[in-house]
């Protein structure tokens, strides 16, 4: 099953992104959610399948999200993620000598 996805990101919260069916728009997101989330940054479209990997999410997760509620919410990662991703050489040159 290939679903046409819109990726919008949000301009409150770095790396935060919704994915829709380009066929809904931002129809089906909940007013709530859109007033944390700031006004939709369209990014780019995509098509999904479940045999397409993404970077920072589970393909069967979005698909089943977008199917079932209409919408997938991307959250940024945890600091730990961000501290886990840095270059060795960054973490040495902050260690003492």
């Amino acid at each position: 099953m290939k679903r046409i996805c819109s990726i919008y990101k949000s301009p409150r919260k770095n790396e935060m992104y919704l994915y829709v069916l380009k066929s809904d728009g931002l129809e089906k997101i909940p007013e709530n959610l859109l007033g944390i989330f700031g006004k939709p940054m369209h990014a780019f479209d995509l098509v999904l399948s479940p045999e397409r990997a993404l970077a920072r999410e589970d393909i069967h997760q979005v698909l089943e999200h977008l199917e079932t509620q209409g919408y997938h919410l991307q959250m940024p990662p945890a600091e730990d993620e961000y501290i886990e991703h840095l270059p060795e050489e960054l973490l040495r040159r902050n260690d003492p000598l």
